[in-house]
């Protein structure tokens, strides 16, 4: 790994690891479904989420820090969590259109300014189609990269 690599991932295991302990602190005090959109990059949209994903980038950049020491193997993760966690996102979206309870009501959601009903939960649920497709070709991509580094 180059050195920026090497900061990169030991800055974000620190990022995790607070994030993961900021998660547990707003659980507790029953802000659990909080939104966090400062963290949507990295797959957390509640404080619930951020306790197990902030875990889960917190051990995964150790992984990558002390045992394996390969970018591209991070950046596979990446792509993979992103190819699940899109997928999840796509079914829920796609059920919430034909639910009877509304837990996202439209008006709560960024793009509300755009789409003024619930036409925005199908707007969701295809945003997360197309993560779908470009984490797949990138899935693909870099795990035949990583394989010739083996």
């Amino acid at each position: 790994m180059n050195a920026w690599e090497t900061i990169f991932l030991s800055f974000f295991a620190l990022f995790s690891f607070i994030i993961f302990v900021k998660g547990i602190v707003e659980s507790n005090k029953k802000n659990a479904k909080g939104v966090t959109i400062f963290l949507y990059w990295i797959g957390i949209f509640v404080w619930a989420d951020a306790v197990v994903f902030g875990l889960f980038w917190f051990l995964i950049s150790l992984c990558m820090l002390l045992i394996f020491r390969s970018w591209l193997l991070f950046l596979l993760i990446v792509s993979v969590f992103y190819l699940v966690r899109s997928i999840g996102e796509t079914i829920y979206w796609f059920n919430q259109q034909f639910s009877h309870l509304e837990r996202n009501p439209p008006h709560t959601l960024i793009g509300y300014q755009l789409f003024k009903d619930d036409s925005l939960w199908f707007v969701y649920q295809m945003w997360w189609q197309c993560i779908t497709v470009v984490s797949i070709i990138t899935t693909l991509y870099l795990a035949t990269l990583w394989i010739k580094t083996l």
